[in-house]
Parts: C-alpha cells; sequence; structure tokens
C-alpha cells in the first residue's frame, strides 16, 4: 500500500490543491488508500504485494482491472507490471480481479479539467489535482478516454517494482544476503552463486514481510518489453476462435432472454398483447421491463423468434419525432441565450471580421456505435447477492446500478468483467445490465442472459451527438488573419451522466473538444460552443466532441488556407506555436513527401487535432475517378511520449483512421417518427475492405507526458479526407456523411 502512497504524491498536489479547490473532503482522506480487494481473499503462503501483483506457490498472477474492448489493454496492463517484476509473457496468469477504488483512473481526472494539455498553469494543474482528489475519494475506476496506458504507465510498473524488490528483501533475510548482491530475471531472484529461486518458490516468505516501498523505476535504457514489439496475450485465442466474449458464456442453469423495448428512446409502453408468443416453443415466459418486455426462452433464438411475435402499443419519443426538426434545433441554438461558454479569445475578431469575410457552415450527424458484438450480460440473482458477467467501462457504477434494481447492498453485487468484441463507448452504458437484473429478479435463483438482436441494439443505441458549426474568418497578405469558429450541438456529457442521475455542473468542454486547443497563432481567433437543448439521447463515441469539433475546425482553418493563397501545410507550420504539434505537422509532411507532384486527377489534405493530449497530425491521398473517390494512402503521425508496443500501437492508429473515415464516407444514425431508421449495417455501411487506403504510421516520442492512442487518429481523417477530395476536385464537403454529394469506389 505504500506504492499507492508514492504515486499519489508523485501525481497530485494533494494538500494544496484540495484547500485551493474548496472541495470539502479533508487532506487526509485524500492521502489515505483505497482498501487492497486481494487482501480479502488472500491465503496463507500468498503474497498480496499491491492491489496488481499477487503470487502463491503455483503461480504468478497480474491484475489487470482496465476493460479488454479489442485495444489491448490486458497485454498493456501486464507488460508494465512485468517490465518491472522481471517475467515473460507465458510465465504469469492475468485476472481482471474485482470492481475496487483501488483502481481509480487517475488519467480520467486529469482530463476532466477543462483546460488545453499543454496548459501547465497553476491554476490548471491545481484543479487537475483536485480532480484527482475527488475521484480517488468517489473511487472512479473506468476505461475510456484513451486513458488506460497514461492512467497504468506508472502505477503498473510502480507496482512490479514493488513486487521485485519485496522479493529481493524476503530473499536477503531468509538466505542472509545483502539485497545489493541479488538480481532478478525471468521470474525468478538469483543468488551470488548464481542459483535462480522462482518467485513462486520464496512467495510465501515474501508473505510474511511488509512489502516495500522505496523502490526506483529502471531507466528507459534497461527495458526489455516496453517499446518492444508483443504478441498479445489474446492473440492466439481471437485467431482460432477459442477466446470467450461476454456474448459466449455458458452458466450451468442458465436460461436465455432478449427484450423490445419502446424503440422512440424514452418512451413509455402503453400496453402488450403477448398472447401468441407465449405459445411458442421453447419459450418460458413473457415478463415485463422498464417501458418494454423480456421473453426467457430456452435459446436465444427462440427468444428472437417470440419477441418479434408480441405486439405492442408504444408512447411518442421525448424529443421531436423527424430528423429535419433534430437539425433545426440545432440550427436555432446559434443565440446568446444557448451559448453555453466562449472558450477562446485572441485579438479582437470582431473588428477583424469586419471586411471581406469567408464563412461557411458545417454538420455532422448522430452516429450508432455498432460494435459487432451486440449488448449481453449474464445476471443470476438469490436472496445473499448478485453475480453479473458482463464487460463494462464503468463497473463499480454498474454494480451500483444492479444493486439499486435488486434491493441487495453494492458490496453484495459481484461484477466478473469479460472480454468484449468491441465498444467505442457502447459499453459505457447500463441499459443492458439494468435490464438484465431486471429480469433476473423476477427470476431468482436462475442464472438469466440477455442478448440483444442487432436491431435492438441499434433502436438503443445512444449515438454520438449531432452538431453543427458556423464559421467566419479573414485573410490578409497571403496569411489568416481571422478566425471565428462557433459550435452548436447537444451535450453528450450531459445526457450520458444524466442517465445516472447525475448533473453537469457547467459548460461542456467536448462541444468545442479538437477546437478551442488548436496550436495555431492566428492573431484575432475565437472559439464558441452553443448548447442545443436535448434531443435525442446521446452518449460518448470514440474520440467524443474531437470527432465532429476537430472536422469543423480545420475544414475552416483550410478554407481560409486556400482562400489566402498559402500552402495548406506550410501556413498551419508557420501558424503553430506548440512544439510537439509542429513535430507532427513535419514529420507527417515528410511522410507523405508533401509538395510532390502526385499527378492529374490526384489530391492531398492535411489536417492536425489534438485530442486527449495527443497531437495528431495526418494526411489523405485521393483519386478523382471517373466512377468517384478513390483514398489511395493515408498518413500519421501522432506525439504519445512513449510507444509501450508498436504494434498495438499500430493497430490503433490504423483502425482509428478506417474507423473514421468509413463513418465519414457513409454513415448516419437519422430519426423517423421518433425511431432510428437505421437497424442493421446494411443501412450503417462501414468501409469496405477493397476501399481501404494503404495507412503509414509514425509514433513520435519527444514529449514527457505519456499517452493513450485509441481515440486521437479519428478526428484529423474526416477533415484529411474533405481537405483531399477538395484538393482533386474544387469541391468542399462540410457536411458528413459524404456520399450525400460524392460517390466513393
Amino acid at each position: 500500500m505504500g506504492a499507492l502512497k508514492t504515486i499519489a504524491r508523485r501525481t497530485f498536489l494533494i494538500g494544496s490543491a484540495a484547500i485551493a479547490g474548496g472541495v470539502a473532503f479533508g487532506i487526509y482522506k485524500v492521502k489515505q488508500d483505497p482498501a487492497n480487494p486481494l487482501l480479502e481473499t488472500a491465503k496463507s503462503g500468498e503474497a498480496v504485494f499491491n492491489p496488481w501483483v499477487m503470487i502463491d506457490g503455483e503461480r504468478i498472477t497480474l491484475i489487470t482491472p482496465h476493460t479488454d474492448l479489442g485495444q489491448g489493454a490486458e497485454s498493456m496492463q501486464a507488460a508494465l507490471i512485468a517490465e518491472e517484476l522481471d517475467l515473460d509473457f507465458g510465465q504469469f496468469e492475468t485476472s481482471v480481479g474485482v470492481p475496487a477504488a483501488a483502481y481509480w483512473n487517475t488519467a480520467m481526472a486529469g482530463d476532466a479539467a477543462p483546460f488545453k494539455s499543454t496548459d501547465d498553469s497553476f491554476t490548471a494543474e491545481t484543479t487537475r489535482s483536485v480532480m484527482g482528489g475527488v475521484f480517488k475519494l468517489i473511487g472512479m475506476q473506468g476505461t475510456g478516454g484513451s486513458s488506460s496506458v497514461p492512467d497504468s504507465f506508472d502505477k503498473l510498473r510502480m507496482a512490479g517494482a514493488v513486487a521485485r524488490e519485496t522479493l529481493k528483501a524476503a530473499v536477503a533475510k531468509n538466505w542472509d544476503v545483502p539485497v545489493g548482491e541479488l538480481k532478478t530475471a525471468e521470474g525468478t531472484v538469483i543468488l551470488p552463486d548464481g542459483t535462480a529461486l522462482k518467485y513462486t518458490e520464496v512467495a510465501a516468505l515474501a508473505a510474511e514481510i511488509e512489502p516495500v516501498e522505496d523502490v526506483a523505476l529502471r531507466d528507459p535504457s534497461e527495458w526489455r518489453l516496453i517499446g518492444s514489439q508483443m504478441r498479445r496475450l489474446d492473440i492466439v485465442g481471437k485467431s482460432t476462435g477459442a477466446l470467450k466474449y461476454g456474448i459466449d458464456l455458458d452458466i450451468e442453469g442458465m436460461v436465455h432472454a432478449t427484450v423490445k423495448v419502446n424503440p422512440r428512446q424514452g418512451g413509455v409502453m402503453n400496453a402488450y398483447d403477448a398472447s401468441d408468443a407465449e405459445k411458442m416453443f421453447g419459450v418460458i415466459k413473457v415478463l415485463p421491463v422498464t417501458n418494454g418486455v423480456a421473453v426467457v426462452a430456452e435459446n436465444t433464438w427462440y427468444a428472437f423468434q417470440a419477441v418479434d411475435a408480441i405486439s405492442f402499443d408504444w408512447g411518442a419519443a421525448p424529443y421531436p419525432a423527424e430528423q429535419a426538426d433534430h437539425w433545426l434545433a440545432v440550427a436555432d441554438s446559434f443565440t446568446g441565450e444557448r451559448l453555453d461558454k466562449v472558450w477562446r479569445e485572441d485579438g479582437d475578431p470582431d473588428a477583424a471580421l469586419s471586411g471581406d469575410v469567408v464563412e461557411a457552415e458545417y454538420r455532422a450527424p448522430y452516429l450508432a456505435h455498432a460494435p459487432l458484438e451486440p449488448l449481453n450480460a449474464v445476471v443470476k440473482v438469490t436472496e445473499e447477492g448478485v453475480d453479473i458477467w458482463v464487460s463494462h467501462q464503468i463497473p463499480r457504477i454498474a454494480q451500483q446500478q444492479v444493486a439499486a434494481i435488486t434491493g441487495h447492498e453494492t458490496e453484495q453485487v459481484k461484477l466478473h468483467g469479460q472480454y468484449a468484441g468491441g465498444s467505442f463507448g457502447h459499453r459505457l452504458e447500463f441499459d443492458n445490465v439494468r435490464l438484465a437484473a431486471e429480469i433476473a429478479n423476477q427470476m431468482r435463483g436462475t442464472p438469466v442472459k440477455l442478448t440483444y438482436s442487432r436491431e435492438e441494439d441499434f433502436a438503443h443505441d445512444y449515438p454520438r451527438q449531432i452538431s453543427m458549426a458556423r464559421g467566419r474568418g479573414a485573410v490578409k497578405d497571403g496569411k489568416v488573419e481571422a478566425y471565428d469558429l462557433s459550435i452548436a450541438s447537444v451535450s453528450s456529457s450531459a445526457s450520458q451522466i444524466g442517465r445516472i442521475g447525475m448533473s453537469m455542473p457547467g459548460p461542456d468542454a467536448q462541444i468545442p473538444a479538437g477546437a478551442w486547443n488548436l496550436p495555431y497563432a492566428v492573431p484575432n481567433f475565437r472559439v464558441s460552443a452553443y448548447r442545443v437543448p436535448e434531443l435525442a439521447p446521446t452518449s460518448s463515441w470514440r474520440s467524443v466532441g474531437a470527432s465532429s469539433a476537430g472536422f469543423f475546425a480545420d475544414c475552416l482553418l483550410d478554407e481560409l488556407i486556400h482562400v489566402a493563397g498559402a500552402d495548406p501545410l506550410e501556413e498551419r507550420l508557420r501558424l503553430c506555436t506548440h512544439d510537439l504539434a509542429r513535430k507532427a505537422l513535419e514529420a507527417v509532411g515528410e511522410m507523405s513527401v508533401w509538395g510532390g507532384d502526385l499527378g492529374p486527377d490526384r489530391g492531398r489534405g492535411v489536417a492536425f487535432v489534438n485530442s486527449f493530449g495527443v497531437p495528431c497530425a495526418e494526411v489523405v491521398e485521393v483519386t478523382n475517378t471517373p466512377d468517384g473517390i478513390k483514398i489511395d494512402k493515408v498518413f500519421v503521425a501522432a506525439e504519445v511520449g512513449t510507444v509501450v508496443d508498436p504494434i498495438a500501437f499500430d493497430n490503433q492508429v490504423k483502425g482509428g483512421v478506417v474507423w473514421a473515415l468509413g463513418h465519414a464516407m457513409n454513415c448516419e444514425l437519422t430519426y423517423a417518427d421518433g425511431i432510428a431508421e437505421q437497424s442493421n449495417y446494411h443501412a450503417f455501411e462501414a468501409m469496405r475492405m477493397y476501399q481501404c487506403p494503404q495507412i503509414e504510421v509514425r509514433g513520435l516520442e519527444n514529449g514527457d507526458s505519456v499517452r493513450g492512442v485509441g481515440e486521437p487518429p479519428v478526428p484529423p481523417a474526416a477533415a484529411a479526407l474533405a481537405n483531399a477530395i477538395f484538393a482533386a476536385t474544387g469541391k468542399r464537403l462540410r457536411e458528413m456523411p459524404f456520399n450525400k454529394h460524392i460517390d466513393f469506389v
């Protein structure tokens, strides 16, 4: 537990921050370490060094509490511990552990403060420290916001180092050898005479002493794993089909369920007739749930068939029924009354925009998450407690949600974390957890497996925010002189936290994310955010606000650069005031051989967005063919401080680019009669394999801060594609999806 204190001292200005921020929780409470959940179940002879490392006489277990959503979080966390503990892959087991306050997310706390990632002022640092104290007090365990690597990087290496030095101390004590003469390698403590003692052989001895708190992390020159190519722990299972996802679970005595809930999100169910469904083969029960009905059957297929045989009388949607009215509400929100905050105002934009002005309007639609694995959960409720098997990104809140339904204490709800077949923010929500608990609570003692149909998953997705931007700008002497961007959006943050009974305390920093923090010294620069009254409920979608605001911001700049007659990359570099951003732009220019002749009917576009603290620059090259636009190549340079695993980094960046391009090309979620019109992938089409471009990736390691890269490649991709299409065709695309205006081949 001492290691946690060391980490806290290094990471947060605990005392001064709590006082300066006016937070009334007391310094001693912030300094106090959360309980180590491993100690609750530790057996005699089992060494528990901290919440992440446990060794007994048979095995070494590393706890990897960040949810693996397909991004490789399990392997990354294990590698960081193993780096300092001198373990190789294959020498340990992993476990997601139990949800616990000890696994609170330090990186999420820092990013929750409304300051630029480059702002290291006293106010910014103090606010981040206060947020850290709050997150620690509430035990906010969470996966998301590209935070898994920055949250884990120091504390998991520290956890491994504490275990290593404690094992050495135990051996030194029992073999009467100075600690300084001992070494560790490949899961062993090595005596001066070369004798290698396995960690499992000395675990019982280590369990008898206090963990060694005063430890030092190794210099990067000594790293064996970090920065090297690794074979992920799950790769064989995923490649062979052996790995089990949440949807694959089979619990003894389990029954299968599916649901149909009012497709108008938040609408009530007035009545239903299940008489035909109740007679169908394999049906066990038809049960009411919130705003809908569940069918419990002998298998999922029977349940799917039966729920479709039920007739419903659905209530109206609590938002505009037709998509056109959603857009009208957004357009009508550019008013003083709806102003959320002016996030940046440099110079005198109004004076600079009094002459010839460039104007443009941009749109970004609702977007579904649509991961390959639809939502599911297994729940068993008994008088003594609840077990839930599910993949969730905020597991402790999931426990609370279940406890509120079943009437148990939160501590009586045991959550067993599962692998997820994708998320993109989808598994930050709780509907599947709540509904599974409602069904199981009516069938106490029986494990109930809830599986959404693909259509139900689409209908009840909480999509990306709908948003619009109006931009104005001016140029002078071949340079960008003024830039004024107004963004109107529903608040996905307020919508999301509202569903768990919380409220948004102030302006939503996600509305202008990726726009107000542009590292450009335009003499007259303003970014304003307008809060649209809540429409259809929304949620976090991969890269959240930056996925749309980054598109708006960079495309407006590109239009102004074109009017100025300047080179798109050179003018961005001229304006750039941030060293790491400049290096990303320079790198992507070098990778793409910017300025070289592409030949006829071809175009090249560049874009830059800083999201989640990661400066990310991208260049897209396209060809204008007689049948439509072909995307040829994409170049990406992202600054993350340290690349933990080059293979995982490459995969994450390329996946983010393909994800972003596919949605920019083809996808939107629209409402008619209050119901989402897109019900499956046929109407929500991703990029096809034959359309996938060559993608070249470069991870930059110039910064001091270690960052994650799951989301940052997404925001620049749509802008770079739009800018490239303009370069090839002369046509500006200001509305996604682009296939409304052009064809792709």
